[in-house]
C-alpha cells in the first residue's frame, strides 16, 4: 500500500469501511463515500432509502439504482496529480485523485458518452458539466491535498476539481471565478443523457 492509499484509508476509516467486492444491485451497501446515479450501466446498490439516504432526500434526489464508491474503491483507480492555485489562499497546492471520467467509467459510463454530470456537494451546491468538458479539463475527484487526505469540514473528503492555472478557459479569469464548476464536499454525481 502506498502512502496515498494509506492516508486516505486511515483518514476515512472511521467513516467508511472498505468493501472487497461490489454488492449485488439490490443490496444496500451502507459504505458509500460517493454515489453515482442516473444513466449508469452498472450498479452495486439498490434504490434510495428514505430513512438512510438523508442527504439525497434533503437535496430532492431520487434513484432506483446507484454505484457507491468507498475510499478503497476510489484509491484503486489510477491517480492524477494537479497543482492549481487555489482561491482560498492564492497559493498553489497539490491535489491528487482519479480522473472524473475514470470514476464515472467504473459505473459503466463510456468516456465518450454524450452525458451531463451534475456534481453535488454536501452543502447542496450543484453544478452541471458535460463529460466531454470534464475530459477536456482533465477534472479529477481529489482525495488528497498536499499529500494528506482531505477532511470533512475542510474541502473534502472529495473535491471535483481541475488545474485552472493550465486551462485556457479559466487561466485568465480572476482567481475567485476559476472554480465555479468544482464542488468540494462532493458526495453525489447524477449522470444524465443529453
Amino acid at each position: 500500500m502506498d502512502k496515498r492509499h494509506f492516508l486516505l484509508a486511515g483518514a476515512l476509516g472511521a467513516v467508511v469501511s472498505p468493501r472487497l467486492a461490489a454488492a449485488p444491485s439490490s443490496a444496500r451497501t451502507g459504505t458509500g463515500l460517493l454515489t453515482l446515479s442516473g444513466a449508469i450501466a452498472r450498479s452495486n446498490r439498490g434504490p434510495l432509502d428514505p430513512a438512510l439516504d438523508q442527504l439525497l432526500v434533503k437535496h430532492g434526489r431520487t434513484l432506483d439504482k446507484a454505484w457507491d464508491f468507498d475510499a478503497a474503491m476510489l484509491a484503486r483507480l489510477p491517480a492524477v496529480t494537479i497543482q492549481p492555485t487555489l482561491e482560498y489562499d492564492a497559493k498553489p497546492h497539490r491535489l491528487s485523485g482519479p480522473l472524473l471520467a475514470s470514476v464515472v467509467g467504473a459505473a459503466g459510463v463510456a468516456a465518450s458518452a454524450p452525458v451531463a454530470l451534475t456534481l453535488r456537494a454536501i452543502d447542496g451546491y450543484a453544478v452541471a458539466v458535460s463529460l466531454a468538458d470534464a475530459n477536456r479539463y482533465r477534472m479529477i475527484v481529489a482525495t488528497t491535498l498536499d499529500g494528506t487526505a482531505m477532511s470533512l469540514g475542510g474541502l473534502g473528503p472529495l473535491w471535483a476539481v481541475y488545474d485552472a492555472d493550465r486551462i485556457a478557459d479559466f487561466a485568465d479569469k480572476p482567481l475567485k471565478q476559476r472554480f465555479a464548476l468544482c464542488p468540494w464536499g462532493l458526495y453525489h454525481i447524477e449522470v444524465k443523457t443529453v
